[in-house]
């Protein structure tokens, strides 16, 4: 398997995708859009992943490879490639495929519940994922579910969280590669954003102190779990 990943800052990494992809002896390549590197055929990949950053979709100005990337996953998508979108990456995804991307009512960054909608419960992708689960996130936006899709996870905070488009487009709006080491991350590049006055912000100390108790080995078996079943389900052709 070849796994090529998009990465948009320096400090937002695929983290534990990247212990999956080596446990299943992936290939494994990556973009680094941010040194400004050049885009793959999306056909020499067997899985890509899209990932976060602070940028939003509509910042074409701001980041000229933007308009690059956006025909790269076009692209990928009408190829059939297995393609994943994290955060950032899942906005990129509904945009492509028509779906509308604007401000969450409210930004939602730390700990909180991810919950699975109906159409979830019976899907082969999240088959033996639970039905609530805790995940780590870091958005202000949101995007609505393109045609066609299914809508399967949503939180209190924001009520799109994930959808399945075919066989082989996963967008997570939530972060359940996150380590330890990548909230630190995050908190030390972006904690300007943890200042702001909202039911859904942690403050920066409280952050670091629920990453240093949370259960990433729990989390990250969810994960592995579910870009297995992504996986086989995308090889089958949603069979």
């Amino acid at each position: 398997m070849k796994l090529h990943y998009l990465q948009h800052v320096p400090f937002e990494t695929p983290a534990a995708i990247l212990d999956w992809a080596e446990a299943r002896g992936a290939e494994i390549s990556s973009t680094l859009l941010f040194e400004g590197q050049d885009l793959p055929d999306p056909k020499g990949a067997d899985l890509i992943v899209v990932m976060g950053g602070p940028m939003g979709v509509s910042d074409t100005d701001k980041y000229p490879w933007m308009a690059g990337e956006m025909a790269f996953i076009k692209e990928a998508v009408a190829q059939k490639r297995p393609i994943i979108g994290i955060c950032l990456g899942a906005q990129f995804l509904a945009h492509c495929l028509g779906a509308r991307v604007l401000p969450n009512l409210y930004k939602e960054i730390g700990f909180y519940s991810v919950s699975l909608t109906p159409p979830a419960w019976n899907s082969p992708i999240f088959s033996g994922i639970p039905a609530t689960f805790d995940a780590f996130h870091w958005h202000g936006d949101t995007f609505w579910i393109p045609e066609g899709a299914w809508h399967m996870a949503s939180s209190e905070a924001c009520h799109n969280q994930a959808f399945v488009w075919k066989e082989h487009v996963l967008a997570l709006q939530f972060h359940i590669e996150a380590t330890r080491q990548s909230v630190e991350e995050l908190v030390r590049n972006c904690g300007q954003e943890l200042l702001e006055d909202s039911p859904y912000i942690q403050k920066p100390e409280v952050i670091l102190e629920k990453a240093e108790a949370f259960d990433f080995g729990a989390m990250h078996q969810i994960l592995f779990r579910l870009l297995d079943n992504f996986m086989e389900n995308a090889r089958n052709g949603g069979a």
